[in-house]
């Protein structure tokens, strides 16, 4: 996650060097850094299929503030693994359910 990279840069401010005033503020990480992260990610990307059953979709609600249901649990469908051998992908891992087609 580019958020869990970002870091904190700070710099002082005042007479001869003296930190009297010392402003902070969050850095990204280098585009470079973010790029690799998730090249990595989809290269450890899981093929998957999606249960016949048991697939629900979430009811919407004109108050949806008051019956949020967090994301995690929005649907009732767990993903497995295309191949029975791999393990079931967990809520950070990239998945897809088709090979992408060759483009050339």
């Amino acid at each position: 996650h580019v958020q869990t990279e970002m870091r904190q840069e700070c710099k002082c401010h005042g007479m001869s060097g003296s930190c009297t005033v010392k402003t902070c503020w969050m850095r990204l990480p280098s585009f470079r850094s973010v790029g690799d992260a998730l090249k990595d990610r989809f290269d450890g990307a899981s093929r998957v299929m999606m249960p016949n059953t048991e697939v629900e979709v979430p009811v919407q609600r004109n108050d949806a503030a008051a019956h949020r249901v967090p994301r995690r649990d929005r649907y009732k469908f767990q993903l497995r693994p295309h191949n029975p051998d791999h393990k079931t992908p967990g809520v950070k891992d990239l998945v897809y359910l088709e090979p992408s087609p060759g483009f050339c």
